[in-house]
Order: C-alpha cells, then structure tokens, then sequence
C-alpha cells in the first residue's frame, strides 16, 4: 500500500504512488453518515454498514493505493459525520479523494477536512489520469457540471492526451439512465455536453458514479460504465417509484492496467445481517 504526496485542494494533479504497474483503487460510496453516531436511514445504521463494509476490503483488498468517495458522504451534511468518516478511513494506508454528493454540504465538508488534499480535483498514478468532477448543485438531488467543470473536463483531458495517460472520471451523479423512473430524473442535467467532450478523447477509458445505491456494469464503445453499491441502503433496479432493495452493503474494487484496461468487480458484506425498510416510499 502507498500514500500520496500531500497536496492542498488546489487545481494541480495529486500523485498517487502505486505499488505495482497498475493503480489499485477501492471506491466507497453514498456511505449517508447522519450526524450522530448510530443514525439511520431506512432502519439501517449507517456506521455499522460502513464499518462491516471497511473491515470486508482490508480483508480481500491487499493492495490499495487510494480511495475514491463518490458522494453522499453525509446524510445531511453534518460536519461531525464527515469527521468520523475520516476516523473511519485511518484504517488504510492510503488517502482518499472525495467528491460531494446532493446530501452533503461542501462548506461542511471542507472545513472538516481542514485543509487536506482529499479535495483534489485530478489525481494521477502510473499510466493514469483520474479526474474528480463535481456535480452538485446546492438545494437541488439532481445533477449538474455547469460550464467550468465542463471545461475543466476538456482541459485535463486535453493535457492527458499530450502526455499518453489513460483516463477515469469519477462523479456523483450518473451520466446515462439506470432503467428506474425516479432516479433517472436526477441523473446528470449536462450529459449531451459530458459525452461531447468525452468522446474527442479516446484515452478515457472510464466513467464511474455513486448516487444510485445500485451496481451497474456496462460500456459505452471502449469506455467502461461503472455504478456501484452503497456502504449502506440498496435501490432496486428497474423501478418506476422509488423502491428500496434488500442486498447487501458493499464497495467497488478497480485496477487499473498499464495497458489501458479496467479490471473491476464489487463486493458485498455477506456475512452480516442487515435492517432495511423495504416498504418505504422514499428517503430525501
């Protein structure tokens, strides 16, 4: 396992060291922390399914060289669940890099970081550029890059192609419909523009997103679509009204080759039991 050098969240790329060819990265996702320890959300206490789901990738992930929290991190911004989710993290030998998500509250969350690097909007690590886009809107659940993120997006692609890096774009939002009404309503406003850009790079190699606490796998030409489980309540997938799913809490593992190539899987905490309200009409 490695860490990476300390950077400011500031607009230059953090390096991550890897332990091997490839960058190992474990992402933790939608881990909804409520502001007092023990909260819950549809019944499930959401620290104990971060917990199990945290002991679960020290268990099967020997290599890690960062961590990507893809938003949701709070249930409602509270500055003391984003604390003990560092507390949380300590257990790695390896930073993690965080976006916010529609529940959580950036103010918050940058003042419990307190000047740490876990803001960075571009990491890079062996043959790889990973890009870190916001796409929160404040007040709003659904999503949405506006034009500076967009061109962020343009421009660090642009400086990846010169140098011959492959590339990953992780956001919170989902940029293509999941296939169940009401969450395809939030998906990302900007999309058409997201995939405009995307596409003139034929280095990206990957897009992977929280928000929907459902995985999916699935590509778009030679990019790899990745959405990936909650470290707590699941969705359904395929329904027309919101709809909450009885699997289990996990996490996504990737590597990400020299050669261009993805390989990922998730991983669920099967050997705990969990309290969900499956009868719940909703949750915001």
């Amino acid at each position: 396992m490695s860490r990476v050098n300390d950077t400011s969240a500031s607009s230059r790329p953090c390096e991550v060291k890897t332990s091997g060819d490839s960058l190992h990265l474990v992402q933790l996702t939608d881990t909804h922390l409520c502001a007092e320890r023990g909260g819950t959300l549809l019944d499930m206490d959401t620290d104990r399914s971060l917990r199990l789901v945290i002991q679960q990738v020290l268990r099967e992930r020997r290599n890690i060289d960062a961590l990507l929290c893809t938003g949701d991190l709070s249930d409602r911004g509270s500055r003391d669940a984003y604390l003990r989710l560092m507390g949380y993290l300590e257990a790695f030998d390896a930073d993690s890099f965080w976006l916010p998500g529609n529940h959580d509250d950036r103010a918050q969350m940058v003042a419990a970081l307190s000047g740490r690097g876990c803001m960075c909007p571009e990491l890079r690590g062996g043959a790889w550029q990973v890009i870190m886009l916001d796409s929160q809107v404040p007040g709003e659940v659904g999503g949405h890059l506006g034009d500076q993120e967009q061109q962020r997006l343009s421009a660090a692609l642009g400086r990846a192609q010169e140098q011959g890096l492959y590339t990953l774009i992780c956001l919170h939002h989902q940029p293509v419909p999941m296939g169940s009404a009401w969450i395809d309503q939030q998906q990302l406003a900007d999309a058409d523009q997201f995939w405009q850009t995307v596409e003139r790079f034929p280095g990206v190699r990957g897009v992977l997103w929280g928000h929907v606490h459902q995985q999916l796998d699935a590509r778009r030409g030679d990019i790899a679509l990745m959405a990936s489980p909650s470290t707590c309540v699941q969705f359904a997938p395929g329904s027309e009204n919101f709809k909450a799913d009885d699997k289990a809490p996990g996490y996504r593992w990737l590597e990400l080759c020299v050669d261009g190539s993805i390989n990922t899987g998730v991983s669920r905490v099967l050997d705990a039991q969990f309290t969900v309200d499956l009868q719940s009409g909703g949750y915001l």
